[in-house]
């Protein structure tokens, strides 16, 4: 339940980074001013003693958020990609919690495949190892199919996980309706929404057959990606807690020393991971939303793999020329065009200054452009961006939460590849080729065509439509009301063209 108990997560939280000794690391992290040192101490000691103690055995930053459950890892596992945010100390700390978080039992494993697939795990495989990877909410077993000799990868949910996470949304839904309630300026960042779009993406991933389907929709939207593989999954040893797919071999993308020791070309691979990003993101509308070093592998001919498929991303057409036209406007420096694209889509209230916002948005991106890569800090380039948004009053918008998310991932797991890859030339080629192909008269001329399509399947009902309307019109005394007739409600005139429209669809088709 959501209500005022949360109060005590929310001071176990504190508490646990105070008695950790996580607090004073997080707080030198983020540069926090003196006064929000000594206010965070404060607060903080009294309670300490309420702090979960965590394993001594690991560094205070992993240990507070281990101990706090596995929202808070998910949330160090975006951290963890953001060395140029937190430093590269606490980065190499956190990713950790990418892979290798302390195991469950193997034979609790097996109990759980056991039961699932509804056979003896001897039954199905010939070989079942420990745990070679352990995250927040599941742990990989390397093992082998009994029936094919195929070696493969089986996922298996991790015990009581369901209600380990309800526990910690619940406070973070709390915290959230506090933080509207003090602070009505953060009602614009919809603190409340982002909660429960977090809340629905990690409640998706706790079922292990959707992340088969979106892993076998992945594959098929990227099969002529060069250069890139998608471990394909096993239905039929998949079941609600447990996914087995291809075995995927390589080096783990967060080792940059031993991919150049392999001998492959660090900047190709960084320039790669941005550029399948984004050719996911805007040709399809459909891509992997948890990119960080944990769900990466370098094959030995240079292809990126890429798995774990529980958290994916989706954004309409729509959305995804919005972005491109933001982004391209970024790379040729054209913040009048980003400035219009925001105001056009609605993201900035229409009272503000548009050539003020587009000052605020060079403000941003020049810094950027010329500079040397390791110098650009992340940190102060999204604090003062954080500062645009609420100056002019923008509002997060929730459709495009995993979007930016994944996007500083992305781009946290490149720049540690290739330290000095400038994204935006990474990025020019991808979105200039989106930019052509749908925002130009063969984009005009494909969304004509659709709207004929979309017209022609309602071919049928368009008399039916014309009839009343022309009947309400010449009879408006006896005009059916408008719940039992809502095509009264359609002008004439939308009537006409919708049926000429139709029309010419119907046309085309049998021409």
């Amino acid at each position: 339940m959501r209500g005022p108990h949360n109060i005590l997560r929310l001071i176990r939280t504190g508490a646990t980074f105070e008695r950790t000794g996580a607090m004073g690391a997080v707080l030198d992290a983020v540069e926090a001013p003196p006064r929000l040192r000594l206010a965070a101490r404060v607060l903080g000691w009294p309670f300490r003693w309420l702090g979960y103690p965590g394993d001594p055995a690991l560094p205070p930053i992993t240990r507070a958020i281990t101990a706090l459950g596995p929202a808070y890892i998910k949330f160090g596992q975006i951290l963890s990609t953001r060395a140029d945010v937190v430093g590269i100390e606490l980065a190499e700390q956190l990713r950790m919690l990418q892979d290798r978080l302390p195991p469950f039992p193997t034979a609790i494993a097996q109990q759980i495949v056991a039961a699932d697939l509804r056979r003896p795990v001897d039954a199905l495989f010939s070989e079942f190892s420990e745990p070679v990877a352990a995250a927040s909410i599941a742990q990989v077993h390397r093992a082998r199919v009994r029936e094919t000799g195929q070696e493969v990868a089986v996922k298996v949910l991790r015990p009581n996980i369901g209600a380990a996470f309800r526990r910690d949304i619940d406070a973070f839904h709390f915290a959230a309706s506090i933080i509207e309630f003090l602070s009505p300026g953060s009602r614009r960042l919809r603190p409340r929404d982002v909660v429960s779009h977090f809340e629905g993406v990690v409640t998706a991933e706790q079922d292990m057959r959707l992340e088969a389907a979106s892993a076998s929709e992945f594959a098929e939207n990227t099969r002529g990606d060069e250069a890139f593989q998608v471990p394909l999954p096993h239905w039929q040893l998949s079941a609600r807690r447990v996914l087995t797919s291809d075995w995927a071999e390589g080096l783990p993308m967060g080792d940059p020393q031993a991919l150049i020791a392999a001998g492959h070309d660090t900047t190709r691979i960084a320039t790669r991971v941005i550029q399948l990003f984004l050719q996911h993101a805007l040709r399809d509308g459909f891509f992997h939303a948890d990119m960080h070093h944990g769900n990466l592998k370098v094959a030995s001919n240079g292809d990126v793999i890429a798995y774990d498929f529980g958290i994916m991303g989706e954004i309409d057409e729509y959305t995804r020329r919005v972005y491109a036209e933001i982004l391209f406007g970024f790379i040729q420096r054209d913040y009048r065009r980003v400035a219009r694209v925001h105001f056009e889509a609605g993201y900035v209230p229409r009272d503000r200054d548009e050539a003020q916002f587009a000052r605020a948005l060079r403000a941003v991106g020049e810094p950027i452009f010329g500079a040397d890569a390791s110098r650009i800090s992340m940190a102060s380039l999204l604090a003062y961006l954080f500062e645009v948004t609420e100056r002019f009053g923008m509002r997060t918008q929730t459709q495009l939460i995993l979007l930016q998310r994944t996007m500083v991932v992305v781009e946290g797991v490149a720049r540690s590849v290739d330290p000095q890859l400038n994204i935006w030339e990474a990025a020019r080629p991808v979105v200039s080729d989106y930019i052509k192909s749908n925002l130009g008269p063969r984009a005009l001329a494909s969304d004509m065509a659709k709207v004929a399509q979309t017209v022609g399947r309602y071919g049928p009902l368009l008399p039916q439509i014309v009839e009343q309307a022309l009947w309400n019109r010449a009879h408006p005394e006896d005009a059916a009301p408008a719940p039992a007739a809502p095509a009264s409600r359609v002008p004439l005139w939308l009537v006409t063209v919708l049926s000429l429209a139709a029309g010419a669809a119907i046309g085309l088709a049998l021409g």
